[in-house]
């Protein structure tokens, strides 16, 4: 999405250069870290913030957490009401041959030309890393797991993915299979945010299936630090892998890491990054709810611009113990101008804010009232002086 016209975001500015100041009195500061592992990224979930990162943009083989794609294909279909979870697919000689019990990898039991629900097939992926469930998932969906791995790429183009590669559900190795620790941080908060029905899914402790009781492979989930979810992966090329999201205190968090030499050391990076995020870092009110944040251009519309705001009160995160010198940077990002009809509570984009320390937060906006479509005469007025200010139509 572009970036508004500075004119148009002026109070924002001028609000938040205003603010800095009120909520960034000065603390202990907390000293930076280093991990072990070769690839991380620490994100708050609920901004996007990243408070660490290292060498977070390199494509890595992901293991099974290009599970969370595949999930991520079967939560869409679900919320579009394409799919249901009584719906039934049956178990193919592949699925069993590629992700049975003989296979040697993660497995759910299910037996050859049987049938399996789509809700214990999630359960089957998202608590036991099943590889058959993932490709009986593919095939009931998409015919064949190379279609599904179509659907893969596809939503990740949505997400703004544009080196990820998918060529399967399970994870299992292909050198053409890859992601980075930034996109998989990117793709958990997608699901946390876009998906709170289905995210408990991946704090189950365990499921039963088939008279056999499927452990979850997060050891995080028994560690006591607020972990609630998401997967682990493992390959002989990648690594040990982990992405995680923690809640303490109100806020959410999300780490992955990729390459660690061992589950221990995959461990006790995560925990280090978690407690880094929560220590070193605070969230701050930079709007209250309902407070205008700024406003969007429409096309076609009653009005010429519709006033925005967040949902609740606007959030960013800043380092603890800032001496508060240096002012925010915000700017409001939407795909604009809207064109009208505009309704109350439409996403139009997001309030980008940059502290001082470069801390990159952003808030979603929302139209804060409706805006009816004008006459066909107003219209192409307005079309003239949309185009006179340089916004192209589409």
């Amino acid at each position: 999405m572009p970036v508004v016209p500075s004119h148009r975001v002026s109070s924002v500015l001028l609000a938040l250069m205003g603010f800095w100041s009120v909520f960034s009195a000065p603390a202990q500061a907390v000293d930076a870290i280093e991990v072990n592992a070769p690839y991380a990224i620490l994100m708050d979930a609920a901004t996007g913030a990243v408070l660490y990162e290292k060498d977070a943009d390199a494509q890595t083989p992901p293991a099974s957490m290009s599970k969370l794609m595949t999930l991520d294909v079967v939560f869409r279909a679900l919320k579009e009401g394409r799919i249901k979870f009584e719906d039934e697919y049956p178990v193919s000689a592949n699925a069993v041959k590629k992700g049975g019990d003989r296979s040697g990898a993660t497995t759910m039991f299910m037996p050859l030309n049987s049938s399996a629900r789509v809700a214990d097939l999630v359960s089957g992926i998202a608590v036991a890393s099943a590889n058959d469930a993932c490709i009986v998932i593919a095939e009931g969906m998409a015919g064949s797991e190379a279609a599904f791995a179509e659907l893969m790429q596809q939503q990740g183009k949505d997400l703004g993915f544009t080196k990820a590669h998918f060529t399967n559900p399970t994870g299992l190795p292909s050198p053409d299979q890859t992601m980075s620790v930034r996109e998989i941080a990117v793709l958990a908060q997608h699901i946390i945010t876009a998906y709170p029905e289905y995210y408990s899914y991946f704090g189950q402790r365990n499921f039963s299936i088939n008279n056999k009781l499927l452990l979850n492979k997060n050891p995080l989930l028994a560690a006591n630090i607020g972990v609630d979810g998401l997967k682990t992966g493992a390959s002989a090329d990648g690594g040990q892998g982990i992405v995680a999201s923690a809640l303490n205190d109100g806020r959410r968090l999300i780490v992955v890491l990729n390459g660690e030499k061992g589950e221990s050391d995959r461990s006790a990076d995560a925990k280090k990054l978690f407690d880094y995020g929560t220590k070193a870092f605070k969230e701050a009110t930079v709007f209250d709810p309902g407070e205008i944040i700024s406003e969007a251009r429409v096309w076609g519309g009653s009005r010429y611009f519709v006033p925005l705001v967040s949902e609740g009160a606007a959030h960013i995160i800043v380092p603890r113990g800032s001496t508060g010198t240096g002012r925010l940077k915000a700017s409001l990002v939407y795909q604009g101008p809207l064109k009208a009809p505009v309704k109350k509570g439409d996403a139009v984009g997001y309030l980008k804010v940059e502290s001082p320390e470069g801390i990159i937060s952003k808030v979603p906006v929302f139209a804060s009232m409706d805006v009816p479509k004008s006459g066909v005469l107003a219209r192409g007025l307005d079309s003239i002086l949309v185009l006179s200010l340089g916004w192209a139509l589409k």
